[in-house]
């Protein structure tokens, strides 16, 4: 891979700077075999994530209208089979990859790069033959760790502030993908970085019922690329993007944020390495209320007619994201809603992602059940910090008089609570089950498996 700058010692430079050198720089046998085999099973999990958002109808709006736009040929709608430009690809397929709330998480940033990075990658690969599977690999990885790193100095101040994450830190996961690629050397990437500090948008109101969530990763995505691309073009961005004072990425997103978690201990201490999976279809922040409340009722067999109320406790973000009341008004406000999730959860035993249609959602008897339900922000939580910003307490109160506790620190899924791969596997199979044929899901699967070894990106770009 050609670099058109060659990246200079990090000693001294400001943290933008010190990013911008560590992706240009980054080498596959710098990255530890455990972070190279973590974000190959990440790349599974995003492709299915992408394929099953794929036939989805706010997707297929978005795909409709860059069909019609038309562009160039050279990438392609991820299930869809239609032809355009590498930009608009991206920001149908990152669209796709966040249009049901099961691409991965990372909890410090709250991003979720596998629905950024791993799209653009393979749009910008299938452009490129000369580019194989390491080569992939380290652009993904150096996506995971700069924009998780500027999720982390944000801070949850940048979600608090009304701003979502994916949307706005999320442009930097696809630019340095991206650039690195595109063969973007320190001072070019440095530009990417600049640029895409300033097209990162999106504004968390979304969530209580509009479509347009899902495209902030679409946006982000699409912004990223053009960052780096017009990079590649001597096209400059703000050099001190992150740490600017006035007018900065954060200064401005966030206010209030860490400019130190920008570069600690970075090359290191890996944080793509921190990732997490989604196994429920919602937003992460109830997950562990839903792993509590499935645990009390399997241990007590319990049923929605003996539950006389649930107490949930919960930190300041997740209630602030997701304890509004609820209204049936779409699936995305479900999939945001603290009420909804642990009422279908008590009614039906389990959530899915049949939970989560326009006729489910409005179910009468999930409805009647959400008066049972009393979120409250837990001090306990609290005051742990906000490493445990998705810890649940659960107390059930039954009809009979008892009352059964349980909490959750870390919710199935996480770093502190990992699930097999042989779990995510079986995750990216029963996404995809309706978009392609099983022989073509195997050979993904195989493929993503040996990512390592690929010579180029054609066959796996060919099957989706």
């Amino acid at each position: 891979m050609s670099s058109n700058n060659t990246a200079k010692s990090t000693e001294g430079a400001q943290p933008t700077r010190q990013l911008a050198e560590f992706a240009a720089a980054l080498q596959f046998d710098d990255i530890p075999a455990a972070v190279i085999q973590k974000i190959k099973l990440h790349i599974l999990d995003g492709i299915g994530v992408c394929l099953h958002g794929a036939a989805l109808p706010w997707t297929k709006k978005v795909a409709d209208m860059v069909v019609a736009e038309g562009g160039n040929g050279t990438a392609t709608l991820w299930g869809n089979g239609a032809r355009t430009s590498v930009s608009q690809a991206v920001m149908v397929n990152c669209m796709a990859g966040h249009a049901f709330e099961m691409d991965d998480i990372h909890k410090e940033s709250v991003l979720h790069p596998n629905s950024l990075a791993v799209p653009v990658a393979l749009a910008i690969a299938g452009t490129n033959p000369s580019l194989n599977g390491r080569d992939v690999l380290t652009a993904i990885i150096a996506g995971y760790e700069v924009g998780t790193r500027v999720g982390n100095a944000a801070t949850t101040a940048l979600f608090l502030n009304g701003f979502h994450p994916q949307g706005t830190s999320g442009a930097f996961v696809a630019a340095t993908a991206a650039g690195r690629l595109l063969g973007l050397g320190a001072d070019a990437m440095q530009n990417a970085l600049g640029i895409a500090g300033s097209m990162g948008a999106g504004l968390m109101a979304a969530q209580e019922g509009a479509m347009v969530k899902r495209l902030h990763a679409g946006r982000a995505a699409q912004s990223g690329v053009y960052a780096a691309m017009l990079a590649q073009r001597q096209f400059t961005g703000i050099s001190n993007v992150l740490e600017a004072e006035y007018g900065g990425f954060l200064s401005a997103f966030a206010r209030d944020y860490k400019l130190e978690r920008l570069t600690a201990g970075l090359g290191k201490d890996w944080e793509a390495g921190k990732v997490g999976f989604k196994m429920y279809p919602n937003v992460t922040s109830i997950h562990a209320a839903l792993d509590a409340m499935k645990f009390i009722q399997l241990k007590h067999e319990l049923k929605a007619e003996d539950i006389r109320q649930i107490e949930v406790g919960c930190g300041h973000m997740t209630y602030v994201h997701t304890a509004w009341d609820y209204t049936p008004v779409s699936v995305t406000a479900a999939q945001m809603n603290l009420f909804y999730g642990l009422a279908v959860m008590a009614s039906r035993g389990a959530v899915t992602a049949a939970d989560y249609t326009d006729e489910r959602i409005a179910d009468p008897a999930v409805l009647a059940f959400i008066d049972r339900i009393k979120p409250f922000e837990d001090s306990g939580i609290e005051s742990r910090g906000p490493e445990f910003r998705h810890a649940a307490t659960i107390k059930v109160h039954t009809v009979s008089g008892q009352v059964f506790s349980h909490d959750i620190w870390a919710r199935r899924g996480s770093p502190e609570n990992p699930v097999s791969y042989e779990e995510v596997e079986q995750k990216f199979f029963d996404n995809v089950a309706n978009c392609i044929a099983l022989p073509a899901a195997k050979a993904i699967a195989t493929l993503v498996k040996d990512f390592e070894t690929l010579a180029t990106m054609d066959e796996l770009n060919a099957l989706l």
